[in-house]
C-alpha cells in the first residue's frame, strides 16, 4: 500500500502542473452527473413517487451508486485503460518488476479530475440522508459506508474483467460500458421497476442489488428489509471481486506479447 500511495502521490502532481486544465476537467464532471440528477428531480415533480418510492429515498441510492462510481473511476483508471499499455508493450515491463502485477496496474493511472463527480455525489447523499430520518443509526451508517465500499469493489471488478479480455482481443472492448455506464444508470433507481431477468441478472451477476436495492430496504424500514439483509447483502461487491482477480490471474499467465 505504501507503493500505491506514492503512485498516487507522482500522478496527483503530474496532474497538478496543469492546474487550470484540472479545475475545469472537474468542474465538468460536476455538471455531467448533475444534469442527470436534475431530469430525476423534475421526474419527481411531475409524478411525486415511483413505486412507493420517494423523491430523497431513490436520490439516495442515486447518490451511493455514483459515489461508489466516482471513487473506481479515479482510483482504478488504471484498468479501464489498460488496452494502451498492452498495444504498447508496457505491460511486458511490469511484468518483470518485483511487484503485483494488480497493483502496478491500479497504480498506472489516476483520475484525479472525477473529484466533481465526487462532489456532487457527496452533495445529494448529504442533502437526502439529511431528509431521512430513518437513516440516523450507528448500524445504518455503517451500512451505508459498507454499500459505498462495495459498489467500489464491483465496478472494479468489471474494469478488470474488462482489462482481462485486453490479452486475448488486444484493444479494449467497448462491451464494457455495458455493465459499467449501464449498470451505474439502472443502479440509480431501485431494481425492481425493472423487468424480472434484468433484476434477477443484476442481483445474482453483476451484484448491484446488493450494494443499493437490498441495503435500502433495511435503511429505509421498507417491509422487505430486515438487519441481517442490510449488513451482509453489501458483501455482495467483495464476492464479486474475487473470482474478477482470478480471472485477471489466468490471464496474466496466457498473456503474449504484442512485440511493440
Amino acid at each position: 500500500m505504501k507503493l500505491y500511495f506514492q503512485y498516487m502521490s507522482i500522478h496527483f502532481r503530474s496532474q497538478m502542473q496543469y492546474r487550470t486544465s484540472f479545475f475545469l476537467l472537474s468542474i465538468g464532471q460536476f455538471f455531467i452527473p448533475f444534469f442527470v440528477f436534475a431530469g430525476m428531480y423534475f421526474m419527481f415533480e411531475r409524478f411525486g413517487q415511483l413505486q412507493g418510492w420517494s423523491f430523497f429515498e431513490v436520490a439516495l441510492c442515486y447518490a451511493v451508486i455514483h459515489l461508489s462510481f466516482s471513487l473506481s473511476e479515479s482510483l482504478a483508471r488504471g484498468f479501464d485503460a489498460f488496452s494502451a499499455l498492452v498495444v504498447a508493450g508496457g505491460f511486458d515491463r511490469l511484468l518483470v518488476r518485483p511487484r503485483n502485477t494488480v497493483l502496478q496496474v491500479l497504480g498506472s493511472k489516476f483520475e484525479f479530475t472525477r473529484i466533481g463527480r465526487l462532489l456532487q455525489s457527496i452533495i445529494v447523499l448529504i442533502w437526502s440522508v439529511s431528509n431521512l430520518p430513518q437513516v440516523w443509526s450507528l448500524s445504518k451508517l455503517l451500512t451505508l459506508a459498507f454499500m459505498v465500499l462495495n459498489g467500489v469493489f464491483i465496478f472494479t471488478g468489471i474494469f478488470i474483467l474488462a482489462a482481462t479480455l485486453c490479452f486475448w482481443t488486444v484493444q479494449g472492448l467497448e462491451v464494457a460500458n455495458v455493465f459499467t455506464d449501464g449498470g451505474r444508470e439502472m443502479a440509480q433507481y431501485p431494481l425492481h421497476i425493472y423487468e424480472r431477468p434484468v433484476f434477477k441478472f443484476f442481483t445474482f451477476i453483476i451484484p448491484f442489488g446488493c450494494v443499493t436495492y437490498y441495503p435500502l430496504l433495511y435503511l429505509l424500514d421498507k417491509e422487505e428489509g430486515s438487519l441481517l439483509s442490510g449488513i451482509l447483502t453489501p458483501l455482495g461487491g467483495a464476492l464479486f471481486l474475487l473470482p474478477c482477480l482470478l480471472v485477471w490471474r489466468a490471464g496474466v499467465k496466457h498473456y503474449h506479447s504484442t512485440g511493440s
